[in-house]
């Protein structure tokens, strides 16, 4: 699989965390307008953590995870400094520093770290002499402020690996396939060629010494390989399909396995033997896209005679666009004077329509 940079597809990057530096407006205000004493150090310790938490962010959302905790260790250091020495508007810097606890960790240590945040900055505002309203908010504050971020980050990296995950499993189902019926092929071919060309051979060297027994040879080759022909068809027929009721049976297990809650409607009489045969490679080729495009979370199955639509709440490989799968059934659908329609369906998702007389 793929690296991912970041929590999962989808979810927040680096550049959502830094607007949340405006929180850090009141502590400039102070070092400009002079209202902290002393200035410099003042001055140097709130450039030190804005520096030190945009580095958190930045190396949180790459491979130097290691790096970005040593970081977070001295963000935690510079802002216990700052809140125990300067003027209280200054511990509005605490959800900042746990911010970054939950951009870093993303999991169950930020939740410990969080709790001994909070409880190490209730005592350094209560010896301060902060008034209770005041230790309540930023309490507060802090202990959401990270929190949220680790949930919500840990949550988008869950999705990026279930994605990832389905991919991959897309991929191996098709890999596996293709070796079996290779082998499949091998196993069936492999004698009957092998026969094949030691009759061409017999053939070859009795053409001018007995044409009867060298036409009986050839006479055999025609046969072998009308034999050969007729066990080619069949085993591509079993490799397109395995029949209706058995590809719908196994559509309900590959859905379920992707996490895609499927719905299936059987009505009208049985198709026929070539009708049943397509339709079943209709749904292996309609639920193989699901899970392999779609994004989706739903699947209906909807089979009325010889009308069959598969329908999905995700995003499809988009409209006109026809991968050999959905060609080769296309092709097959027209042999039989029916139809495919593949696009996007009518209020959102995916539909696959197949229609045959």
């Amino acid at each position: 699989m793929r690296k991912r940079e970041g929590p999962g597809r989808g979810g927040p990057g680096q550049l959502a965390f830094y607007p949340w530096l405006l929180i850090a407006y009141p502590p400039l205000v102070d070092v400009v307008e002079g209202d902290v004493r002393p200035v410099l150090p003042a001055a140097l310790g709130l450039a030190a953590f804005v520096v030190l938490y945009v580095l958190c962010v930045r190396l949180s959302f790459t491979d130097r995870r290691r790096a970005a905790a040593v970081v977070l260790a001295g963000l935690l250091g510079v802002t216990f400094l700052l809140l125990a020495g300067l003027a209280h508007d200054w511990f509005f810097l605490a959800p900042l520093m746990t911010i970054a606890c939950g951009v870093v960790l993303r999991g169950r240590p930020v939740y410990v770290l969080l709790v001994v945040l909070t409880l190490s900055l209730v005592v350094v505002m209560w010896r301060s002499g902060a008034s209770t309203e005041q230790i309540s908010l930023v309490s507060w504050g802090t202990t959401t402020g990270g929190l949220v971020v680790s949930i919500v980050l840990r949550l988008f990296s869950v999705i990026g690996e279930l994605h990832d995950t389905r991919e991959e499993l897309a991929r191996v189902a098709v890999a596996e396939e293709r070796l079996r019926f290779s082998r499949d092929l091998h196993d069936l071919l492999g004698h009957t060629l092998s026969v094949m060309v030691v009759k061409a051979e017999v053939v070859r060297r009795l053409a001018s010494r007995d044409a009867e027994a060298a036409a009986s040879q050839a006479a055999d080759i025609e046969a072998l390989g009308r034999e050969a022909l007729h066990e080619v068809r069949a085993a591509i027929t079993g490799y397109r399909g395995r029949g209706l009721a058995a590809e719908l049976d196994g559509a309900r297990t590959v859905l379920a396995d992707a996490g895609v809650t499927a719905t299936v409607t059987v009505t009208g009489d049985a198709p026929t033997p070539e009708a049943d045969a397509l339709l079943g490679w209709a749904v292996r080729e309609g639920v193989t896209n699901v899970v392999r495009h779609g994004s989706a979370r739903t699947c209906s199955i909807s089979l009325r005679g010889t009308v069959l639509e598969i329908r999905d709440d995700g995003r499809g490989a988009g409209e006109g666009v026809f991968g050999n799968g959905l060609r080769g059934l296309s092709e097959r659908a027209a042999a039989l004077g029916g139809t495919l329609e593949a696009g996007p369906a009518p209020g959102g998702g995916f539909l696959l329509k197949v229609t045959l007389p």
